[in-house]
């Protein structure tokens, strides 16, 4: 089988600020910059890099710097050379599951701290759902198992739990799935064609901009800023202008900028939508994770006589726990349908023992949430404090709920930042991860879902970190190749 291509235009988007907080050689700068790219998951395993003339043509560098750059990463084991295919990506045996201290530089400590998904521990409760769950387990196994429709019960308690939100439900538009990010990827394969223009905000979850260019959609971006929120003028102009098939938004609580939508942005988005014919997908799976503030009613609850489609996307994953494979999609009868339909060729049904233990926590979300609250205002009050306190080039912003900040890092050094962090054994993401056509190196998703000594441990390694990739000082820039 012959490798995917990465092209070389592709690779110089992904590739931007590629020589920004190092004065390496350019060779090291950027076999650096690609190994941030496969370790992220940008440049996936399996895949050809660009022919050595084209990425050197395409990045305005000599042939000899990319032949090098490719060396280096040959040597590093982050890349194989294939008879007939060139130079294909792999991601050593070291790195998978963890950092390897030979690779990154340094002593990495047994207790890796990962921190590329932000997620919180189980809810309290969880284990006793689990139980009481089981008693109906014997019902259950009177049926076949193949679930595809949802637990009529937990359909009806997540139709109760948006009406108790301000949005009247039936269980009819309700349909359970395993997790929001199958959801997304179903939704994306019913709703997109080859060559739709699909909205996404810019930036914004990479397994949903993954999803849609998956079905063939072509996105296009929108800005979302973590203290001013959207572009009004940008969102309305692009709607206009494209047609999009899809918009995908997350209005409550955007991950990963955390901010809300205005009212009026929220109004002036259905309203166009409904112009255009475009169907608007309002991904809650933070929306629910408010700290301070009230929330604002589900986006379906604000389009009145707009007559815009508005499909919802809800989880247990974030409020309840991770390993709870359960989300939910909430959308008029005839959509649902067409998805009914299509379900069958990517799975056959939503796990029954999980529907189980789901249908006995929904109920529960309000008192879930009030817990959750305390815990994570003391979070992000701690991590933003401290990093204001101990980094105060940077813009921390306090984000009024969700699970992370999108800190402004002044300067385009993201993935050198996160590489220094992996070599103590901190692991994050980097701002690119987020950026559907790349960019986003000013700025890095911080969480603060983890226990206290665990939020010590971060900021006290980003604060080594940013010291050691040479900080704000100008002049003081270290080599990529320290830490690698």
């Amino acid at each position: 089988m012959i490798p995917v291509l990465l092209s070389a235009r592709s690779a110089a988007l992904l590739l931007t600020d590629w020589r920004a907080g190092t004065d390496a050689p350019a060779y090291e700068a950027l076999s650096d910059a690609l190994r941030v790219l496969v370790i992220d998951g940008r440049i996936p395993q399996g895949v050809r890099l660009p022919a050595e003339r084209g990425l050197a043509t395409a990045l305005g560098v000599s042939r000899t710097t990319v032949a090098n750059a490719y060396s280096r990463l040959r040597s590093d084991g982050f890349v194989v050379s294939v008879r007939g295919s060139g130079s294909v990506v792999r991601l050593p045996a070291g790195l998978i599951g963890r950092p390897d201290p030979e690779r990154l530089g340094g002593v990495v400590e047994d207790d890796v701290l990962d921190l590329r998904k932000a997620a919180l521990h189980a809810a309290p409760g969880l284990a006793e759902a689990v139980e009481r769950a089981t008693r109906h387990v014997p019902a259950a196994l009177a049926g076949i198992g193949y679930d595809t429709v949802g637990d009529p019960g937990l359909r009806a308690a997540i139709a109760d739990r948006y009406t108790e939100r301000g949005l009247p439900t039936d269980p009819s538009q309700i349909v359970v799935t395993i997790g929001a990010q199958h959801a997304i990827a179903l939704l994306a394969r019913v709703l997109v064609r080859r060559g739709d223009a699909v909205l996404v905000e810019s930036p914004t979850y990479p397994h949903a901009h993954e999803a849609f260019r998956e079905a063939g959609g072509r996105l296009v971006g929108v800005p979302v800023d973590a203290r001013t929120g959207w572009d009004q003028a940008a969102l309305e102009t692009t709607l206009r202008r494209t047609a999009p098939a899809v918009a995908y938004v997350m209005p409550e609580l955007h991950n990963p900028t955390g901010a809300t939508m205005s009212g009026a942005a929220r109004e002036r988005l259905l309203a166009v939508a409904a112009t255009t014919g475009t169907t608007v997908i309002a991904d809650e799976t933070m929306g629910e994770l408010r700290i301070d503030g009230s929330p604002e009613l589900p986006l379906a609850a604000w389009g009145g006589g707009s007559g815009a489609s508005v499909v919802m996307i809800g989880s247990a994953d974030k409020v309840f726990w991770g390993g709870l494979r359960i989300g939910w999609i909430r959308a008029s009868p005839d959509l649902l349908q067409r998805l009914l339909l299509a379900r069958p060729t990517g799975d056959l049904g939503t796990p029954v023992l999980d529907q189980l233990v789901a249908r006995e926590l929904v109920p529960r979300t309000a008192a879930v949430l009030e817990a959750r609250r305390t815990y994570l205002r003391q979070g992000r009050d701690d991590v933003v404090g401290a990093l204001r306190a101990r980094l105060p080039e940077w813009d921390v912003p306090s984000p009024a709920g969700g699970l992370t900040t999108w800190v402004g890092l002044g300067r385009p050094v993201s993935s050198a930042l996160v590489l220094a962090a992996r070599a103590e054994g901190v692991v994050l993401a980097s701002g690119g991860v987020f950026g559907p056509d790349g960019g986003f190196e000013r700025f890095l998703r911080v969480p603060f879902t983890m226990p206290p000594a665990d939020r010590v441990r971060l900021v006290d390694v980003l604060e080594r970190s940013w010291a050691r990739i040479g900080g704000d000082a100008a002049g003081v820039r270290g080599s990529l190749a320290a830490v690698v």
